[in-house]
């Protein structure tokens, strides 16, 4: 017995925005369409969801196809259905974001997915409602890194100050108070000091630290006052 007469046929698909930092500016790994519709221009990563799978399990398989990579740290933003917002057929879009270390993705998962790192700063027209959904999720990752300290998933395992520093620069958009930044963060006591120092630094030699995972944990909103009093 069908119980649900109802017989319009309706996608439901993912789509994912993938946030990574180089060190210097914070990049979006988008992919250049090589089917249709839209082939030649550029989109985020995406699918479609099998009847079989939940959300969240569907949204880890799409990430990994794209990065090689497990565990990866994301969150739903919101559902996108406007009537018209795919050509071909009727589909409601699931939307998230996700931090990855830029260096730790496996190369060849995105290049066999025509996957290419873009600085958020130039990106591309995107197709449909993709450029809308970069837009929100922006939004979120600076509202989430002001509270929460979700910014050390697009760090290396080990990172000075000055790396952190950088990558709050350029999730804001704006310069931070180097003296301010240290001292806030430091004093947050999330930070461990591994006894290394950065070799490769242009200046003098860094220390390297690690985040206290435990304590992460359990001062998940720690940052919340360091952002915004480190801003100038």
């Amino acid at each position: 017995m069908n119980n649900y007469p109802h017989t319009n046929r309706i996608l439901v698909a993912l789509d994912c925005i993938v946030f990574g930092f180089d060190g210097e500016e914070i990049k979006l790994l988008l992919i250049k369409r090589n089917f249709e519709p839209e082939k030649g221009k550029w989109s985020l990563m995406g699918g479609f969801l099998e009847s079989h799978e939940d959300l969240e399990v569907a949204a880890n398989r799409i990430l990994y196809d794209l990065t090689g990579l497990k565990d990866i740290y994301f969150e739903e933003i919101q559902t996108f259905g406007k009537v018209d917002r795919d050509p071909v057929e009727r589909t409601l879009s699931v939307c998230f974001f996700a931090l990855i270390n830029i260096h730790a993705h496996d190369q060849d998962s995105a290049k066999a997915q025509n996957a290419y790192w873009i600085n958020l700063k130039n990106r591309p027209e995107l197709i449909f409602d993709h450029n809308q959904m970069v837009t929100i999720a922006l939004e979120r990752l600076r509202y989430k890194a002001a509270l929460h300290p979700i910014g050390f998933e697009l760090l290396p395992e080990k990172f000075t100050i000055p790396q952190l520093q950088k990558l709050y620069e350029a999730i804001y958009g704006n310069p931070l108070d180097r003296r301010n930044f240290s001292r806030k963060i430091l004093s947050t006591g999330l930070l461990i000091d591994t006894g290394e120092k950065n070799e490769n630094s242009a200046t003098k030699k860094a220390i390297l630290y690690q985040l206290d995972k435990e304590k992460y944990q359990k001062q998940f909103n720690a940052f919340h006052y360091f952002i915004s009093e480190a801003m100038r």
